[in-house]
C-alpha cells in the first residue's frame, strides 16, 4: 500500500511543476543523524510514468519505494557505500538511464556576465541543447535564458512531452536555467515547457537557439552533432587576405525552394544543390551564391524572412551537415556563400520567440515599437543586452561553424529609423527627440565590428534603402561598418528608364546619368532582385517596352548597362533566362525557356557579362572609386546615346557605349583616349545572343581627330538596344 504523501513544501512545488530548484529535493542527499549516529544518503527520483525504479550498487539493484503516488520513488543510502558510484545508474521499468539530478548545475559565471552584458559573441555555446560529457557520462546540456518564468522544464519523446519529469535549475539573477540530461542521442526532439509567473500559464516553446528543426509543419528542436569534416582551409586562407574591394563580384541571388525542384515537385536537399546549382553557377561565370534566407522558418510563403530558428538551417532542404557539405563544395570550386540574414525582426508565432517566457523578452514592451507595421512581426529590442547577445551570436554562429562568406542583411532600414512605416503618434522618439534607433546603430556597428574582427575577408552587405550616411564606412570614421550597400537608387532609376518607350527615354536621360552624383559615397552593389519580379511589378523581361524582340534587346541592354557601370553586382535567379512571369516560390524556374532562341541567346550573354565583369580589370578594380570611371559623354539625351570609360589600377582602360533606342546609329563618331586599334568585345546585339546581327565591326581604327574632349576618336555603328564594348590593342 502507497505510503501517504509527505507535507514537504518544496516537494510539494516539485509535483505541482512549480519548481525552481529541482535539485533541493531530487537526486542524492546526505542525511545527519541516520541511525546510531551513521552518515546516510537519500536518494530521492520523481518518476511520474514508471512502475518501477532501483539503483545500480554493485552487481545487483536495489528498489526504491514509491513514497508519493504521484511518483516520487526514495531510498536511505549508507553514504560511503554510494560516494564512489556517483554518477549512480538507476533502472526505470527496466530501463538503464543516470539520473540527470545526479548532475548539479555548472554555471559558467564568465559566459553568464558576457551574455547579461551583450558581449557574448558565441551564446550558442552556452545557451541551446550542446552536446558534452560531466564526470564521463555523454549526454546534452540544456540551458536557456527564460528571466520571468517561475518554472522551466525540458520536455520531448524521452519524457513524453511531460513537463513535470525534467525540471531546470533557475541560475539566479542570470535568468538563464540549465539542465544536463545524460544519456540522449543525437537526434532527440525537445521542446521548453515554461510556466509564467504571474499568470501560471504554461507555454511550450521551441529552443532559440536550437540548431536544427522538425521538418514543417512540425516545430520541435533537435539535438544536433555537427559531424562534419570541413576541407576548405586553402579557401579559407586566401579569404582572409582577398582583397574585395578592388576584386570582382557577381553575385546570383537564390531562392533554395524554388530554383529547381524533383519531378513531383519536391525540394532539392542541400547535396543535390552541391551537384546541380554549383555546376550552373561556374558555368554562368558567377563569383558567389548569395541565399534568401536559409534559417528555419514555419511559413514558405514569407520565403524565409519570418524567421523561428536563428541558429539553424531549414529542414526543408536537410540537414545542418548537407549545409555544410554544399557549402564546402562551394569552397572547392571557387564560389563564395552569402546567407541573407534577418535579424530586423520575428514572427509573432506562439511556438518560438514571441512572449517567450510570458513577457516581452525579445521583443519591445512598449505596442509603439513592438510590432512591425508592414509585416505583422515583432521589432526586436536592440538596447536589451541578451538581445544582443543572441544576435550577435546567431550572426557568428553562420560565420564560424557554416564558413559562411558574407551576410546579406535584410531591411536595414527599418532598423534604423523609429518611424519607419509609422504615422505620427504611433513612435517614440529617442532619449535626444530624433527618429534615429540608436540601439539599433550600436547593435549593427558592433555587428560589422566583430565580422571584420573575427572572420578576415568576410562581408556585410546592408539593404539599406535610404540615404542614411555612411553605411559602408568603418565604424572609426563614425560609419555603421558595412562592406557594402545595395545601391537601391540606381536600381529604381534603372527600372524607371528602362520601362519607358524609347520615344519618351530622351526625356528621362538624368536617370542614366544622375547615380554618378553619388556613386562612389558608399561601396555600392548593384542589385536587380527578387523584389523587383513579385507583387504584381512583372518580370523584368515584363517590364521592358515593345514588342517580342524590343523586351528581349531591351532586357539584354538592362544586363549590360549593369554589368559595365561601376559597383558591384547582384542578379536574381530566372532573370538570367528571362522568365515571362513573375517569380513563383512555390515552383521551379521554367528552365524548359533555356531551350529557345531568345531566352537562350540572353543567357548566354548573362554567361559572357559575368566572365567579363570576372577577368576584365577595368571592369571591378575600381568600382568604389572615381578614378575607375570617366564620361565621355553623358549629355547626348537627344539619340539617347552614353558612353563612358572603364578604367584599372594600372590605367588600362575599356570603352563602353549604349544605346537606349531601337535605332541604328551607323558613323557614329566616338572620342577616345587614344589613336590606334580598337577590339569590340561585346556588341549585346549580336546574332549569338538573340539580337538583330548589326555588327558594330571586330576591329575599329582611331585617329588623331579631337571629339569629345578626347584627342582621338573613330567612328562605328550602333546597334538598336544594344550596348558595345571596346578595347584598345
Amino acid at each position: 500500500m502507497t505510503p501517504a504523501p509527505k507535507k514537504d513544501p518544496a516537494l510539494q512545488a516539485l509535483l505541482e511543476a512549480r519548481m525552481h530548484d529541482p535539485f533541493q529535493v531530487l537526486g542524492l542527499h546526505p542525511v545527519p543523524g541516520g541511525p546510531k549516529g551513521a552518515s546516510e544518503a537519500l536518494l530521492r527520483v520523481f518518476q511520474p510514468h514508471a512502475r518501477e525504479v532501483a539503483v545500480r550498487q554493485g552487481d545487483s539493484y536495489l528498489p526504491l519505494k514509491r513514497t508519493h503516488p504521484a511518483g516520487v520513488f526514495e531510498l536511505r543510502l549508507p553514504a560511503q557505500k554510494t560516494a564512489d558510484d556517483i554518477p549512480y545508474t538507476l533502472r526505470v521499468d527496466g530501463v538503464n538511464r543516470h539520473d540527470p539530478y545526479a548532475f548539479a548545475p555548472v554555471p559558467p559565471a564568465d559566459d553568464l556576465y558576457l551574455f547579461n552584458e551583450g558581449r557574448h559573441l558565441q551564446a550558442y555555446r552556452l545557451l541551446g541543447a550542446n552536446a558534452q560529457a560531466r564526470r564521463g557520462v555523454a549526454g546534452v546540456c540544456f540551458r536557456v535564458w527564460a528571466p520571468n518564468a517561475a518554472r522551466v522544464s525540458v520536455i520531448g519523446d524521452f519524457n513524453q512531452w511531460d513537463g513535470r519529469v525534467h525540471p531546470m535549475a533557475s541560475l539566479g539573477a542570470s535568468g538563464v536555467w540549465e539542465l544536463f540530461i545524460p544519456d540522449l542521442p543525437p537526434g532527440t526532439l525537445y521542446k521548453y515547457e515554461l510556466r509564467q509567473r504571474e499568470t501560471g500559464a504554461i507555454l511550450r516553446k521551441t529552443d532559440p537557439y536550437g540548431r536544427e528543426f522538425e521538418f514543417r509543419p512540425a516545430t520541435a528542436a533537435r539535438v544536433n552533432a555537427c559531424a562534419h569534416v570541413w576541407n576548405d582551409a586553402a579557401w579559407m586562407q586566401k579569404r582572409a587576405t582577398w582583397d574585395w574591394l578592388h576584386a570582382p563580384l557577381s553575385i546570383y541571388e537564390v531562392h533554395a525552394g524554388s530554383w529547381m525542384r524533383h519531378p513531383g515537385g519536391a525540394f532539392y536537399n542541400y547535396r543535390d544543390m552541391a551537384a546541380r546549382l554549383l555546376s550552373y553557377v561556374l558555368e554562368q561565370g558567377y563569383t558567389h551564391i548569395e541565399f534568401m534566407p536559409l534559417m528555419e522558418h514555419p511559413l514558405d510563403e514569407s520565403w524565409g524572412y519570418q524567421c523561428t530558428g536563428f541558429f539553424a538551417p531549414s529542414s526543408r532542404f536537410g540537414t545542418p551537415a548537407d549545409l555544410r557539405f554544399l557549402i564546402d563544395a562551394c569552397h572547392a570550386a571557387g564560389i563564395g556563400v552569402i546567407l541573407d540574414w534577418v535579424p530586423g525582426h520575428f514572427p509573432a508565432d506562439d511556438f518560438a520567440l514571441a512572449h517567450f517566457d510570458g513577457t516581452t523578452l525579445y521583443e519591445h514592451a512598449d505596442p509603439r515599437m513592438r510590432m512591425h507595421p508592414d509585416w505583422g512581426t515583432h521589432v526586436f529590442n536592440f538596447g536589451r543586452k541578451e538581445v544582443q547577445s543572441f544576435l550577435l551570436s546567431s550572426a557568428h554562429y553562420w560565420l564560424a561553424e557554416f564558413h559562411v562568406d558574407g551576410l546579406r542583411v535584410d531591411a536595414v532600414a527599418s532598423m534604423l529609423y523609429l518611424d519607419y512605416s509609422r504615422k505620427a503618434g504611433e513612435w517614440l522618439p529617442n532619449k535626444f527627440g530624433g527618429r534615429e534607433n540608436l540601439e539599433a546603430m550600436e547593435f549593427l556597428r558592433e555587428l560589422n565590428m566583430m565580422v571584420h574582427r573575427d572572420f578576415p575577408g568576410a562581408l556585410t552587405i546592408a539593404e539599406e534603402s535610404t540615404s542614411w550616411p555612411m553605411v559602408s564606412r568603418p565604424v572609426y570614421l563614425g560609419g555603421l561598418g558595412f562592406s557594402m550597400k545595395w545601391n537601391m537608387g540606381w536600381m529604381n532609376d534603372s527600372l524607371s528608364y528602362m520601362e519607358q518607350d524609347p520615344v519618351h527615354r530622351r526625356y528621362h536621360h538624368q536617370k542614366l546619368t544622375f547615380g554618378q552624383i553619388y556613386a562612389y559615397s558608399e561601396n555600392f552593389v548593384l542589385p536587380l532582385s527578387h523584389d523587383e519580379v513579385v507583387h504584381g511589378k512583372r518580370s523584368l523581361l515584363m517590364k521592358m517596352p515593345g514588342d517580342p524582340w524590343q523586351r528581349f534587346a531591351n532586357l539584354r541592354l538592362l544586363l549590360a548597362y549593369q554589368a559595365l557601370m561601376p559597383g558591384k553586382k547582384l542578379g536574381f535567379m530566372g532573370d538570367e533566362i528571362g522568365s515571362p512571369h513573375e517569380w513563383r516560390s512555390q515552383e521551379e524556374l521554367p528552365w524548359a525557356l533555356s531551350n529557345e532562341a531568345p531566352h537562350a541567346g540572353l543567357q548566354r550573354l548573362s554567361r559572357d557579362l559575368n566572365r567579363m565583369v570576372r577577368d576584365l580589370a577595368p571592369l571591378h578594380q575600381l568600382d568604389f572609386e572615381p578614378g575607375g570611371f570617366e564620361w565621355i559623354d553623358c549629355n547626348d539625351a537627344e539619340q539617347s546615346l552614353i558612353s563612358f570609360l572603364r578604367i584599372a589600377q594600372d590605367g588600362s582602360v575599356l570603352i563602353a557605349v549604349l544605346n537606349f533606342t531601337p535605332v541604328p546609329r551607323p558613323g557614329y563618331r566616338l572620342g577616345v583616349p587614344r589613336s590606334g586599334t580598337y577590339e569590340v568585345l561585346l556588341n549585346s546585339d549580336s546574332g549569338i545572343y538573340g539580337g538583330s546581327g548589326v555588327p558594330a565591326g571586330e576591329h575599329l581604327r582611331a585617329t588623331k581627330r579631337a571629339w569629345m574632349g578626347r584627342p582621338a576618336s573613330l567612328t562605328l555603328t550602333l546597334p538598336p538596344l544594344a550596348a558595345v564594348l571596346l578595347k584598345p590593342l
